[in-house]
């Protein structure tokens, strides 16, 4: 994958300072993302409870990538409780610039497809995309998703731009 020995595993609790940093780092470093500069909207406690939740919960899932001790990408998958829309999860991945073209994102979305079809519960994973970010656009069509519909004005960018996304999704059977 790279160079740099790289760790994905499940995020803990205590992952939750350092989680949060990395993403107002990551924020910054991309406007393909809805989370900017500020990162995530909640506290290092609020976090850590949703962490320690994901660790408990059938259909729900967050990954941190590590190089040695740092945190370089997050992923997760997200689900609702409702048993009517309980087997769609939510995907998103986040890296670390720096670590951009080096195969983390394929190697998360590894792990997130083989925990999907491992949950027996999650049946459909679904995610959008902007549709100007043509490498994860190709990442994800590498791993099986398929565009069902382009969503107009689907973002705005810091220089009041709206971007279309494509709305994506890939069946776990």
């Amino acid at each position: 994958m790279t160079d740099v020995d790289v760790i994905i595993r499940p995020t803990q609790p205590n992952d939750a300072a350092q989680l949060l940093q990395v993403m107002k780092e990551i924020g910054s470093q991309t406007d393909f993302l809805i989370m900017d500069e500020k990162g995530l909207s909640l506290t290092k406690e609020q976090l850590a409870r949703q962490l320690a939740a994901f660790l408990e919960s059938p259909n729900n899932l967050s990954l941190v990538a590590l190089a040695g001790e740092k945190i370089i990408g997050a992923a997760s998958v997200m689900a609702e409780e409702n048993p009517r829309i309980a087997h769609i999860g939510e995907v998103g991945i986040s890296i670390l610039k720096e670590f951009w073209g080096m195969g983390l994102g394929a190697a998360m979305m590894e792990e997130i497809i083989w925990w999907a079809e491992d949950s027996g519960i999650i049946r459909r994973l679904e995610l959008t995309v902007q549709t100007r970010n043509q490498r994860a656009y190709h990442l994800y069509q590498k791993y099986g998703f398929v565009v069902e519909g382009k969503l107009q004005r689907s973002f705005l960018t810091p220089q009041n731009e709206f971007v279309s996304a494509y709305l994506m999704a890939r069946l776990i059977d």
